[in-house]
């Protein structure tokens, strides 16, 4: 299980740099900026991982996931793509899902590692998927 842990947070990560790729490349402007939110909250996440105290990296966690939702929903209301709103509710999920692992008290198990990085890979997948449709978007004006 481990094993199949560590291939879905490198694809994670490979999907992410691919999806940050092109929305430079490719995307408008909810894709590039939905690609620096993402990107930067990844990022703080490597570095809340670095945190020696348990209790104090998943309120950090918390934290970070409050702050992608935000901006993800920020960028919602200003850009009305579906692929943020999809992202949204995924995000919806990992907030609840770092809730209850904090006020419940519980360790980080093998359930909540496969749950966070599915959501994860969700959101990067639909901000991959938004980028494609912009690419599409760009082709069919010219």
């Amino acid at each position: 299980m481990f094993a199949v842990l560590q291939l879905l947070v490198l694809v994670d990560w490979l999907l992410l740099a691919v999806a940050c790729f092109g929305a430079w490349r490719w995307g408008g402007q909810a894709e590039r900026g939905g690609a620096a939110l993402t990107l930067a909250v990844f990022a703080a996440f490597v570095l809340a991982s670095l945190v020696q105290d348990g209790e104090l990296a998943r309120g950090v966690y918390l934290a970070l996931d409050g702050v992608l939702a935000l901006g993800l929903l920020l960028l919602a209301m200003r850009y009305v793509r579906r692929w943020l709103g999809v992202a949204l509710l995924l995000q919806g999920v990992q907030f609840s899902l770092h809730a209850y692992y904090l006020v419940a008290s519980r360790r980080y198990d093998n359930l909540y590692i496969l749950v966070n990085n599915l959501v994860s890979f969700g959101v990067v997948a639909s901000l991959l998927f938004g980028v494609v449709l912009a690419w599409r978007a760009q082709r069919a004006a010219k």
